[in-house]
């Protein structure tokens, strides 16, 4: 095991720095040999058994070319999960949550959830992350997969199971993400990455949780500041001039 820093903030650069190094690696092994790679946020607690089951998926079944696993607890929409229920959640002496990444049974989906995911070498030696999508590269897991499905199906996988903690620290500013809502999912319809059904489901559903809430402070979250994310999104939108990258100067 060995540590890379990336030069570079934001996690689709940093991904893709470590998809390089990777492949400098890669290339040393021998051509029939077969390998697949592993995405996991720094907030996920996976279950001993999460890579051994996906080596068992992904070199087993020719037509499965990536998979995300089974989400026990989210804390993404909460306080957040604590360590220690985290390990609950995963000896089973807390019952898993309802998720949309959840169920028994094996399925094909057309995105994974970015905090664990894993796809085949030959989706990591074609397809990169949309470097774009600055900081926290919101809906990066939506483009990356769907680069990736050229290749073959995307897998939900139960054997998998893990927690998302949804740890706060870190995470961008209300008016970024805000902005991210909008000016993202329309940059990956124009890159033909997302359907634009999908955009304006995500789009629309933002705005209305946001407006929703902002009718008072939430102790948690920080929605006055993504709706007004959100009006500037659409303010560059109608203007001409929305992109992901003007994050970075709000």
């Amino acid at each position: 095991m060995f540590l890379l820093l990336s030069g570079t903030a934001g996690l689709t650069a940093q991904r893709n720095y470590g998809l390089t190094a990777m492949l400098r690696d890669a290339d040393r092994l021998n051509a029939d040999e077969r390998w697949f790679v592993t995405f996991f946020d720094d907030d996920f607690r996976p279950d001993d058994a999460w890579l051994s089951n996906c080596e068992a998926l992904l070199l087993q079944e020719s037509g499965v070319i990536g998979m995300t696993g089974q989400i026990l607890a989210d804390g993404v929409k909460t306080a957040g999960v604590c360590e220690d229920d985290a390990r609950r959640y995963l000896s089973g002496a807390l019952a898993p949550c309802e998720h949309w990444a959840s169920g028994a049974e094996r399925r094909e989906i057309t995105s994974a959830y970015g905090c664990n995911m894993a796809f085949v070498d030959r989706v990591a030696r074609a397809c990169r992350f949309e470097e774009a999508l600055p900081l926290y590269g919101w809906q990066e897991d939506q483009d990356y997969t769907s680069q990736a499905l050229r290749f073959g199906q995307f897998v939900y996988e139960p054997a998998c199971r893990g927690v998302h903690l949804g740890t706060k620290r870190g995470r961008i500013s209300g008016i970024r993400l805000g902005y991210s809502q909008i000016a993202n999912p329309v940059f990956l319809v124009k890159k033909n990455t997302m359907a634009r059904k999908t955009a304006f489901r995500f789009i629309s559903r933002h705005i209305l949780s946001n407006l929703f809430h902002s009718l008072r402070r939430d102790p948690l979250f920080d929605y006055r500041g993504r709706l007004w994310g959100n009006l500037l999104a659409f303010a560059h939108l109608v203007a001409g001039k929305s992109h992901p990258q003007r994050i970075l100067k709000l």
